[in-house]
């Protein structure tokens, strides 16, 4: 008769498809085009430290690794050109507002300035003592100047075509390592430092130092802008911070979402069709890449990565999305958006969230899934679920075991030269009586394999009780087989042996086991 089981009610999660919202979708729809399938992601040998996208469409984008600076196509999203005449790692990269001009950091200190379309080598800017880990173009209309920091604490002001040095903005007192441009004013920028202060700095009034100080509270890895000018957000240890300028350099919201530092930080933006919505998009060295829609004080989306993040870049009209990691891997996503460019030649139109189908296909007979249908549905709170019985893989002992065949389940147990199972096969035939028959039609070999096991594990404790016994039984049983036999002498001669040492050793524990008792005994009374 086969075995019975009560059936028991189960209620099974809902599917986690049904929840997703548009928000989601939309940041999911960033996927690799066809025509570069066979490339998910550019993979290079270090680590990219930084990602630029320019302001002109098609937006081209640049990253940096080693002393490499790679462009890739807006269009097709493959490698376009190539920069390498850096003498140490390229550490920072912007492109100009027109597109027109790259500027790139080093750690030797140099600001390298390019032609972004002939790739030629237009400017050297040598001022910083140390590693130039930032720089930055202003975003309106100032195309002659560019901004820096560096390991050296101090922020710069260049005229880039005279390549000089026009103002040393000094006040941090550790490694600048992050900035941005204000984008309602040329004159206006932040810098990020190691000594946890955000510097608001105004090149009109360069000798009063910075404009504006905030505490972030653990060195400052990102700091950028929100599209007003008026709040900007910093990214430091694991928290992003949100700050009100206009208010005065007022802490709004702090968001600690992530595990491990905050590497980078840009905007981003997505319209659900009645307004745009602007979002702040944090990647970090746990892997995570967060959406945070600062308007709600919340995150709206996260997505894991494979190795540590310390880029991320989306394009100004929000279709190309590159990420950075620790490992040299470079990932690309591009959502299909429709272009539709305004009359002033600006950028184009952001994309509006994808609504969920608003209907389902109906099933018909003439369809083979009619056929297959219900195969897959969830089941409700109230349907009672049956666990299907997982089918038990056997050993060859087990097997042979079910068949009855003892000899040739003992065999193939001691050749599995596991102690566990071995002994726990022949519990089996005592409890079965059949051990002493299995150990007398063993023949030469078998037996020899026998007293192995037997002279390797007898003296363990752990199988001592069961093993010993077995010994002198197997000796008794087949004592004639070893007098006739050289290598089955040798191997009882060894068990002899070694029963002989556990004994002496024995002996010796029960010796010092009389010599300590006493001595706790009376240390005890005291």
């Amino acid at each position: 008769m086969a075995e019975t089981f009560p059936v028991k009610p189960k209620v099974r999660p809902t599917s986690g498809g049904a929840t997703v919202n548009p928000e989601a979708k939309y940041w999911r729809s960033y996927k690799v085009p066809k025509d570069i399938e066979t490339v998910p992601s550019k993979s290079f040998l270090y680590p990219i430290s930084s990602i630029s996208f320019s302001p002109v469409a098609p937006h081209d984008f640049a990253a940096t690794h080693s002393a490499t600076v790679t462009v890739f196509s807006g269009k097709d999203l493959n490698p376009r050109s190539t920069l390498s005449d850096f003498s140490d790692t390229a550490a920072s990269i912007a492109y100009r507002c027109d597109g027109k001009l790259l500027a790139v950091g080093d750690l030797t200190g140099t600001i390298h300035v390019f032609d972004a379309k002939s790739r030629s080598h237009l400017r050297r800017l040598k001022s910083h003592a140390a590693a130039a880990r930032h720089v930055s173009y202003p975003r309106a209309t100032d195309k002659f100047h560019l901004f820096s920091g560096g390991d050296d604490s101090v922020v710069k002001y260049w005229d880039v075509a005279t390549e000089t040095c026009l103002f040393d903005l000094l006040g941090h007192k550790d490694y600048v390592r992050c900035g941005d441009a204000s984008p309602v004013s040329d004159e206006m920028f932040l810098s990020g430092s190691y000594d946890h202060k955000v510097k608001l700095w105004d090149v009109r009034v360069p000798k009063s130092g910075s404009i504006m100080d905030l505490n972030h509270g653990k060195p400052v890895e990102s700091v950028v802008y929100l599209p007003s000018g008026g709040m900007i957000a910093s990214a430091g240890g694991n928290e992003v911070k949100i700050w009100d300028l206009i208010g005065g350099g007022k802490l709004l919201y702090s968001m600690e979402s992530h595990n491990k530092t905050v590497t980078s930080l840009c905007m981003g933006r997505v319209s659900s069709g009645v307004a745009d919505e602007d979002r702040i998009l944090s990647v970090s060295l746990d892997g995570y890449l967060k959406v945070f829609d600062y308007s709600k004080f919340k995150v709206t989306y996260s997505m894991r990565f494979p190795h540590p993040l310390l880029s991320v870049g989306l394009s100004p009209d929000c279709s190309i999305r590159a990420i950075g990691t620790s490992k040299g891997n470079l990932y690309i996503g591009r959502r299909k958006v429709k272009l539709e460019t305004d009359d002033s030649g600006g950028h184009t139109d952001w994309g509006a969230l994808e609504e969920e189908p608003q209907g389902k296909m109906t099933l018909r007979p003439t369809y083979f899934r009619y056929f297959h249908r219900g195969q897959n549905q969830k089941p409700s709170e109230r349907d009672f679920l049956i666990k299907r019985s997982k089918k038990v893989k056997l050993a060859e002992y087990d097997k042979l075991l079910k068949k009855f065949r003892h000899k040739e389940a003992f065999v193939a147990a001691l050749n599995s030269k596991n102690p566990e199972n071995v002994v726990a096969v022949m519990e089996e035939l005592v409890a079965r009586k059949k051990l002493l028959r299995c150990v007398s039609n063993l023949d030469e070999n078998e037996l020899g394999s026998l007293l192995l096991f037997l002279q390797k594990y007898s003296t363990m404790p752990r199988y001592a009780s069961l093993l010993m016994k077995l010994a002198t039984k197997v000796i008794e049983l087949r004592i004639e087989d070893i007098r006739c036999t050289d290598d089955l002498k040798v191997h009882v001669r060894n068990l002899k042996r070694d029963i002989e040492e556990e004994l002496k050793i024995q002996r010796s524990l029960l010796e010092i086991q009389g010599m300590v008792s006493p001595i706790l005994k009376i240390a005890a009374k005291r």
